[in-house]
């Protein structure tokens, strides 16, 4: 199997997103793939049991692509393995009316994953500088002062909200989260096939909707928003990494070797070690309860 590197899909430059590969051959069989893969999610949950004894980091798992990228089976399959305490998924939908009463990073801040714990957002925080940017009458919805038609909402605007969500992330890295940040990236034609396979298949039938297509039609325009949000926000402590994502096994296989590579440089991360009394106690905790 070809070597992955984090670094062949971290974005630590600006990008071109009509550059970026939305496939990769890792020069071996889906079925060791799919090898590759269950033992590497293995690995990753050993971590998760250390990171949940050790009590100091936290792991934010984002996930951002167009309709069909393969988000919810690639949630489904890096994380099987994990005890199911051990991970938190949020799947962040249109706004309710009581999160349209708080600011928007708000629903963000309360799902965030506690210590010990990894937190997945299937769909993120992000979709306040994608989908409100190709539809701008959806942040009238938030109430904001000084908003009060599109025409207020100017690129002023956006540069603050970059801004805003910049700070929310080195906040919480600075305490101890550890972030990372995947675009799912796949190419028009696959979404094509992907969208008619919905519609081939009775039951695949229920994932489809008619909105899915008109927002087809806007593709360029989300193109376009994610290379700039990727080239506004991808940073030492929260960087985006590029996922092809035409295949759907090799795309869920970078992205647990990824979080695996990077998850293990830190050195830190321990079991920590008894206490000396109960060290030196071992043997005699061990024979109370042999004699019971």
């Amino acid at each position: 199997m070809n070597q992955i590197k984090e670094s062949d899909f971290k974005i630590s430059s600006k990008i071109n997103i009509s550059e970026l590969p939305t496939s990769y051959d890792l020069g071996v069989p889906e079925k060791d793939v799919k090898k590759a893969l269950k033992k590497t999610r293995k690995l990753l949950s050993s971590i998760q049991n250390t990171m949940y004894a050790h009590d100091k980091y936290s792991v934010l798992v984002c996930l951002q692509g167009m309709d069909t990228s393969g988000k919810d089976s690639l949630v489904r399959e890096v994380f099987k393995s994990f005890n199911v305490r051990g991970v938190e998924v949020h799947s962040f939908k249109v706004p309710t009316d009581l999160e349209l009463s708080h600011d928007y990073l708000w629903r963000h801040y309360i799902a965030l994953p506690q210590r010990g714990k990894f937190g997945v957002f299937n769909r993120t925080h992000y979709e306040n500088v994608l989908v409100t940017r190709v539809h701008p009458y959806y942040i009238l919805g938030e109430n904001l002062p000084d908003i009060n038609s599109v025409e207020d909402i100017d690129n002023a605007f956006w540069d603050k909200r970059f801004e805003q969500i910049n700070n929310f992330e080195k906040h919480i890295a600075e305490n101890g989260t550890i972030i990372f940040k995947f675009f799912l990236n796949l190419s028009k034609d696959e979404q094509k096939y992907r969208l008619l396979r919905r519609l081939r298949k009775q039951e695949k039938n229920w994932k489809f909707s008619a909105g899915d297509l008109e927002e087809r039609k806007l593709w360029d325009k989300y193109q376009e928003c994610y290379q700039d949000a990727m080239n506004r926000t991808s940073k030492t402590h929260a960087p985006w990494y590029n996922i092809p994502a035409d295949d759907k096994p090799t795309a869920r296989y970078i992205v647990a070797k990824i979080m695996y590579d990077v998850l293990s440089k830190f050195t830190d991360i321990k079991e920590p070690e008894l206490d000396e009394e109960t060290k030196a106690n071992i043997d005699l905790y061990k024979a109370q309860l042999e004699n019971e």
